[in-house]
């Protein structure tokens, strides 16, 4: 499918990162309440995505580890698909 290739490579990634006020449980609140976004810590996928990246993508890492890489525990990740192109 070349206008599928054609099209993938003209699309720009977009993705926010934001924190909430309070801390994990305050975050989970968040993602639970989105509609619109799948709670899934994909890597480029066309889906609107929503990840709480303190416990998923970098959940192997120490707190202090978390800190130096500035991820924090209200921390909240959302990448816009393509669902509506």
């Amino acid at each position: 499918m070349p206008w599928l290739k054609n099209t993938y490579q003209k699309v720009l990634v977009q993705s926010f990162t934001f924190h909430v006020k309070g801390g994990e449980a305050e975050a989970r609140k968040v993602i639970d309440n989105l509609k619109s976004f799948s709670n899934l810590a994909n890597v480029a996928d066309a889906k609107s995505l929503v990840v709480h990246p303190a416990t998923t993508t970098h959940a192997q890492l120490s707190d202090s580890d978390l800190e130096a890489r500035g991820v924090t525990k209200n921390q909240i990740r959302l990448s816009i698909g393509l669902e509506k192109c």
